[in-house]
This record gives structure tokens, sequence and C-alpha cells, in this order.
């Protein structure tokens, strides 16, 4: 790994690595892929009746998407920036709303097929009710979290009858660990990071009867449901008349944790553009465990502190030290840059959704607007040359927002009122 890029890192200050022109070794399967997202996005449709019996989604449909928007223009941005608003996803303001609750969802199904409640015309619609909710009550789903996916599961078990088990690291934020509670779930708290949480909570169910673990780490399940983004995406620029093509690049700013949401995302995005995507992952510098697996040349997870990194960042939901070895496996030759952003730089971001677009964001979902000029400046500084860097200018971009709008206002309040200082 460069020195400099390291070094930036353990400053705090803002890093960017960048793939070579076009260098990926062409292993992606389009094909495989799109099956692949074609069936997950089946399991969404065969549980949207249960799902607008539970819940407020858009138009009563059931579904689960956020809307396309346009941020303002602003000193400094490109011409035109987009924002994929999962700061606004139904059920839980969150993007892990999408992969966290298919995983959920997946685990439903089959505890409804082996019960036979799934044998009727309808049975989907019914498992808000009796007697599905007795059965699914007999059985507990846990998972680990820094906040985002376990508030979002422990919503959708609790409201479909599950007993929820919450497992939270030390960097989770309490408003989300007493909203679980709140809602009837059972929070366990530990003194260690993400990955040590996970660790935990995977023994705490190795000899439970009727207990399931959803691995953020390791699950396909997840890292599908996210991919079904794509396209949601891309039916969106369609409708905008917005063109994407190689010499007008889809230039998509995704914020990561372990890396399940970005690199589901990316998986379902590379299908449909293939050459047309670039993929760039955003970390706090403390937490970049992605760019440290990628720029190190590792292709597999590298903890942050084997290389003097503290793991420490106001952005609670991308606060992991080990990227997950699953989506480096699956999209690794995919990813195109990783942008590590300053605290100071999330903080400001924070603000400025807020001042500029009125958008309530948590730190870790400002993370996809505070990347796009580091990313813009190492471009026209010429680390790289040729495409897709080329066309940067002309690109189609779009920032993620990950989660923000369930958050309370005085958390919100306070978090305008800092300083922007580590």
């Amino acid at each position: 790994m460069h020195e400099d890029l390291l070094a930036r890192l353990r400053d705090g200050r803002t890093a960017v690595w960048m793939r070579g022109p076009r260098t990926r070794p062409g292993r992606f399967d389009a094909a495989a892929a799109s099956a692949n997202v074609a069936e997950a996005e089946a399991l969404w449709t065969r549980f949207a009746p249960a799902l607008a019996a539970l819940f407020d989604t858009p138009d009563g449909s059931g579904r689960i998407f956020s809307p396309l928007l346009e941020y303002p223009a602003a000193p400094g941005l490109p011409g035109r920036i987009y924002v994929k608003a999962d700061h606004a996803l139904p059920i839980s303001a969150c993007v892990k709303a999408r992969g966290g609750v298919f995983g959920l969802l997946r685990i439903i199904e089959s505890i409804a097929e082996r019960a036979g409640l799934l044998d009727r015309p309808g049975s989907y619609a019914a498992l808000t009710e009796e007697p599905a909710r007795s059965e699914l009550a007999k059985h507990t789903v846990v998972v680990a979290s820094t906040g985002n996916l376990g508030f979002s599961i422990g919503i959708v078990a609790v409201a479909f009858g599950l007993q929820a088990e919450i497992h939270m690291s030390d960097c989770a934020k309490q408003w989300k660990k007493d909203r679980l509670r709140e809602l009837g779930a059972r929070v366990v708290e530990h003194s260690g990071d993400y990955t040590e949480t996970v660790a935990a909570a995977r023994r705490s169910v190795a000899e439970r009867a009727r207990a399931h673990f959803i691995d953020d780490e390791n699950s396909r399940d997840l890292f599908l449901g996210y991919a079904c983004a794509g396209r949601e995406l891309h039916d969106q620029l369609l409708a905008a008349n917005i063109e994407v093509s190689p010499e007008r690049p889809l230039v998509v700013y995704l914020p990561c944790g372990v890396g399940g949401a970005p690199g589901g995302i990316t998986y379902g995005l590379r299908a449909i553009y293939g050459d047309a995507l670039v993929s760039v992952f955003v970390e706090p510098t403390d937490s970049a465990c992605m760019l440290i697996a990628l720029a190190g040349g590792y292709g597999q997870p590298v903890s942050v502190y084997d290389v003097g990194l503290g793991n420490r960042t106001e952005a609670d939901g991308l606060a992991v030290s080990r990227a997950s070895p699953l989506v480096l496996a699956e999209v690794r030759d995919e990813i195109d840059a990783v942008v590590a952003v300053s605290e100071e730089s999330l903080l400001q971001w924070v603000r400025r959704a807020w001042a500029e677009a009125h958008m309530k964001l948590e730190p870790s979902a400002a993370a996809a607007l505070a990347a796009i000029l580091p990313l813009g400046e190492a471009v026209a500084e010429g680390k790289h040359a040729g495409a897709p860097w080329r066309y940067l200018d002309d690109a189609v971009h779009v920032a993620w927002t990950t989660g923000g709008d369930m958050m309370p206002d005085a958390v919100f309040e306070g978090l305008l009122r800092q300083p922007g200082a580590k």
C-alpha cells in the first residue's frame, strides 16, 4: 500500500484510491447477475401484500423504494448531482431496509413454508395474521449491527411477530437502541467493535433452536436484496430522460461500512450498465477497511487496526474494521474508486445538505456527498487518464444517501452544532 495514502488515513485527511483505466479482468457475469437479481425481485413481489398491510409504503404498494432527487446547484460541485434518497426510504429511512429486510423475508418465507402457511391463495398477505403470527412468534431473529441494520431488521421482525435480538457494538447510537427497545426488540450491547459484535452474535445462536442469524458479513441474501436497487435507479433515470453511456458514465457514490450495501448495489448496476458504471465506495478515514483491502492489493479483508487506524468515527453505520469477504469475492474488480473522507468533511456535509437541500442526513449518509469533490480533484491532478476518468465532467453523478430521516430532532440539531473537527 502506498505510504502517502496510509499517512493520509492515519492523519485523518481525505484520501482517494482509483483503479487504473478499465483494468477489470472481465470476470463479471452480467447474465448470471441479472438472473440472480430477477429472482430476488420476485421475493419482494411475493411479500408486497404483507408489507403493505404492516407499513406505510409508496402508493400502498408494499414496495420499498426511494425517490431520485436533483441536488441544488452549489459551489464546487459538478453541474448536476442527483441524490438516491434512501435517507427517506420506507420502514426505517435507511438503505438497510433493502438488504436487511430482504434477508429477514427469506427467513420468514422459510419458516412459513415448513409450517404449511403458504399453501393457499393470498397466503403471503395472511402472514400478518393468525395463525402465522403465532408460528412466527416461536422464532428469534438475531443480528449484529452498528445501528441501521439492526434498526431495520428489528422494526420488521417485531411487526411480523418474531422475536428480535439485536447485538449492537459500542459505536451504535443510543437513540437507535432506545427505539428498538420501545418496539419490543431485545438489545444486547457489546463493548467491542462491529467485527467482535458479529462474532459474539453468531456464537449466541449456535445451540439455540429456532434462532436465525442474519450475517451482514457473509450473507448472499442481504447482498442480493441491495442489488435490486440497481433496476430501481435505472428505471428512474430512464423516466427522467437521463442518458448513460461509456462516454457519459453513471458515477455512483456509495457509503461503505462492511460493504454489503454498496457491494450489492454495484453488482446490480454493473449487470445493467457494464463499463458505463463508475462505482465509488466511500468510508471514514479511520475506518477505511475497503480502501486498505484494495489499495494494498490484498484482495481480502484486512483489519484497520493492523495498519494503525482506530475505527473511530461519528458515522456509526460505517464504523467497521474489516471488509466483507463476500463482497470482496463478488465485486472486488468492479469497484472503481474508494474515497476515505475526513470527519470534518462528514459533518460539513451534514450541515450543507440541510442548508442547501433541506436533507436530514446522518454522517454516514453525508459521506456520499463528501466524496464528490475529492474524487474530482484526484482526477484533475492526473492520477489516472483514460476512460472512465476522462469523462468525469460529463458524467451523471448520483450520491446514495443511506440514512437520516428517522433521526430524532435533538440528535440532528446536535450534529448541526458540532464544530466539524475530529
